[in-house]
């Protein structure tokens, strides 16, 4: 696909990795909607962004907003649904732990309603995340949610054909959404990826460019596709 000129609609496109996608995608010459709960977090954005708010677990507005917008060419979500609890998970907060669901529904509903309005050549990407098939101590609810997207991704390429749905499998980010700052977030990510093949934390640019490809390459469907720095081989 040569994004220039088309229409894409990026759920979590206000930050982190989403914002870096609809960034890379309107320096492609894409028109761009990011969209997310507080779409004032992007900052000052290229005029090819136009930013909206929405709500991905609240399906009367997802669906509302993309009827609105379309028809459209590309369907991104790394919206997170709300926070995700870590921990051994036998001493889980089982309410923690289904709350970590909140972003596989939130990608359901992006894709339920956002399908019905993607041009015949479309394409959408989500974002899991490693743990899915590599599980760390205290990261189940990463996996056991990491592992839905990526099954719900391999169940629906076959049904939306010829029109595309991929998966980009980030490892360990430095984005926005860890809140600790100064030293102590830089011993964080050495500590967390000291083991990776690549020593260190990815950017939100690498990540996204995970999703770029996954849009333009039209040989690629029902699949997942590793942005992780060797997080499943180390």
């Amino acid at each position: 696909m040569d994004v220039e000129g088309k229409k894409a609609v990026v759920f979590g496109g206000t930050s982190g990795i989403g914002l870096a996608a609809s960034k890379q995608l309107a320096a492609k010459g894409a028109e761009v909607l990011a969209v997310s709960r507080d779409p004032a977090k992007a900052g000052d954005v290229p005029a090819a962004i136009t930013l909206a708010p929405c709500d991905v677990l609240d399906p009367d507005a997802v669906a509302a907003l993309l009827a609105d917008h379309a028809p459209y060419d590309i369907l991104v979500s790394a919206a997170t649904g709300g926070p995700r609890t870590l921990g051994p998970f036998l001493d889980m907060d089982m309410d923690g732990y289904k709350g970590s669901f909140d972003k596989l529904w939130g990608y359901a509903n992006v894709v339920r309603y956002g399908g019905h309005h993607l041009s015949d050549d479309g394409t959408i990407v989500l974002v899991s995340g490693s743990p899915a098939r590599r599980c760390k101590p205290g990261q189940v609810s990463l996996s056991s949610v990491g592992a839905a997207v990526e099954a719900l991704v391999r169940a629906v390429a076959p049904e939306i054909a010829p029109r595309r749905i991929n998966v980009v499998s980030p490892g360990t980010i430095d984005t926005p959404i860890n809140p600790v700052q100064g030293p102590e977030r830089a011993e964080l990510y050495a500590k967390a990826t000291a083991e990776n093949l690549i020593p260190r934390a990815g950017t939100a640019d690498e990540a996204a460019a995970g999703i770029i490809f996954a849009i333009e390459n039209d040989f690629v469907t029902g699949t997942t596709i590793d942005v992780d720095g060797g997080w499943l081989l180390s």
